[in-house]
């Protein structure tokens, strides 16, 4: 809901493109620049107190965005001050919930479906939030979804109250933290295939998540709509997301996931192709079905790989890279779509996105034999796949 609430004020305020993706640039660069060292704080820190922290600081955040929007006195300087808040707040929460998630888990074999159940979990919002929202905006106003959002953390400060957790087996590193900093960063870029999946995700958040910034303009210009229409194809998004994360949650084995990233990727492209290419609201509505599918597949078949092949003691430094590549490009893709958009219009620049994707989904899949080489060692000593013990794979790897 605040998300969407957020784009809609920004352009109600200024009708500008541009500033849409300043505004987008503004609240993912902090997390581009902060998470690698927010990634050894969580590998140094009790996880849960730290997502205590966060989500403490972003229900204040979201009841300032409140009271400024409902007593009139919002203007972009402070959307803008208040988004580069909550990107200081991500740069820690992101590689926090999902190292987290894993100390949930208690069996490592139902990590796969317990990634794509909290995605589910996550695009159910995605579903309900933007229809909601649209309905929250044209009858009060953008700022009571903040205060609805701001309310909400309540119950996340609860539950993370509430839970009962086995004490930690990690042992909590007291290195320097640039050395850990570094160590964690050999860590990802010394093994292909943590690094090759990082680097798709990557480019798929600079050059096709963007596109979500200009959906006011296609809301509103492209298909003559308001914000019910921004809703609904937003919730389209999270319709197809939910679809794809549901599809995950009932798969038994972490095998083949490979696979799927460079499929979803080409999904998602294709579907970004159409989208800009459509002026009909049902064929738009179709592609954001597609995108949401795509979007999520890839994010959740690579966290699943990344979750499950990573050593435990970096784990959350590993974690950071991941929203570095998740959200931290982000920003610099919302300013380009913005720029782009600017200078060629709306519906060229997600084409031009989705041409991107397309892509890296083809560099990938060009990849993908020696990525499993690779990870096979590492799911044969987990029980994943069946092979000879772990042992002897490393004996025979030094023999030659």
């Amino acid at each position: 809901m605040t998300r969407l609430a957020t784009s809609w004020l920004v352009y109600r305020l200024t009708g500008s493109a541009f500033l849409l993706g300043i505004v987008g640039f503004a609240g993912q660069i902090p997390t581009f620049l902060l998470a690698p060292f927010a990634g050894v704080w969580v590998d140094r820190l009790n996880r849960r107190n730290v997502l205590l922290v966060t989500q403490i600081l972003a229900m204040l955040q979201s009841f300032a965005l409140a009271v400024l929007t409902l007593t009139k006195h919002i203007t972009i300087h402070e959307i803008i001050l208040l988004s580069v808040f909550q990107g200081m707040i991500n740069a820690f929460d992101m590689p926090g919930r999902q190292a987290f998630l894993v100390e949930m888990v208690e069996d490592k074999q139902d990590l796969g479906n317990a990634i794509a159940l909290n995605s589910s979990m996550v695009n159910m919002a995605r579903l309900l939030g933007p229809s909601l929202a649209g309905i929250v905006i044209a009858i009060s106003g953008e700022g009571t979804c903040f205060l609805i959002d701001g309310i909400s953390y309540l119950a996340v400060v609860a539950s993370l109250f509430a839970m009962r957790l086995k004490p930690s087996a990690i042992t909590r590193a007291t290195a320097p933290m640039l050395v850990q900093l570094r160590e964690g960063w050999d860590y990802v870029a010394g093994f292909a295939p943590i690094r090759t999946i990082l680097t798709l995700f990557a480019l798929v958040s600079l050059m096709g998540w963007p596109f979500t910034v200009l959906m006011p303009i296609f809301a509103s210009k492209i298909l003559n709509g308001g914000p019910h229409t921004l809703g609904f194809l937003m919730g389209g998004v999270g319709v197809g997301a939910l679809v794809s994360a549901l599809s995950l949650a009932i798969r038994k084995s972490v095998l083949g996931l490979g696979r799927m990233i460079y499929i979803s990727t080409a999904i998602f492209g294709v579907a970004l192709i159409f989208f800009g290419m459509s002026r009909n609201f049902w064929l738009s509505l179709v592609c954001m079905l597609f995108c949401g599918f795509g979007m999520m597949q890839q994010m959740a078949a690579s966290n699943t790989i990344i979750q499950t092949i990573v050593d435990e003691d970096k784990r959350g430094r590993v974690m950071s890279f991941y929203t570095v590549a998740f959200v931290g490009m982000a920003p610099f893709g919302s300013l380009l779509a913005g720029a782009m958009a600017h200078a060629m219009g709306a519906p060229r620049t997600v084409m031009v996105s989705g041409a991107c994707c397309m892509a890296g989904a083809i560099w990938f899949a060009s990849r993908l034999k020696s990525i499993r080489e690779l990870i096979r060692p590492i799911y044969v000593h987990l029980g994943i796949l069946p092979g000879p013990p772990v042992n002897a794979i490393v004996q025979d790897s030094v023999g030659r």
